[in-house]
């Protein structure tokens, strides 16, 4: 989980420096290089600066959307037994 989201954040920084993102994010640079290597996941406040720093959601950068291939088989199954 952590290594997924040190790729978005990554990706998300772009060519920007870790200097401006920290600066503008408030954390510090180290914090943020935690984040990007995985080291450590950020406190909710400082998830919800960052989304807003990179113009997302936080469930965008912090969660993962793909759906697990036992909860589609659940839905699925729930679907066939109600119809």
């Amino acid at each position: 989980m952590k290594e997924l989201i040190a790729k978005k954040l990554i990706k998300l920084r772009g060519d920007k420096s870790r200097e401006a993102v920290s600066e503008s994010v408030g954390i510090s640079v180290s914090a943020l290089q935690m984040y990007e290597n995985g080291q450590r996941i950020p406190r909710d406040d400082i998830k919800v600066r960052l989304a807003k720093f990179y113009n997302v959601t936080v469930q965008e950068v912090f969660y993962d959307y793909e759906q697990h291939e036992t909860c589609s088989s659940v839905i699925h199954n729930s679907k066939i037994n109600s119809a």
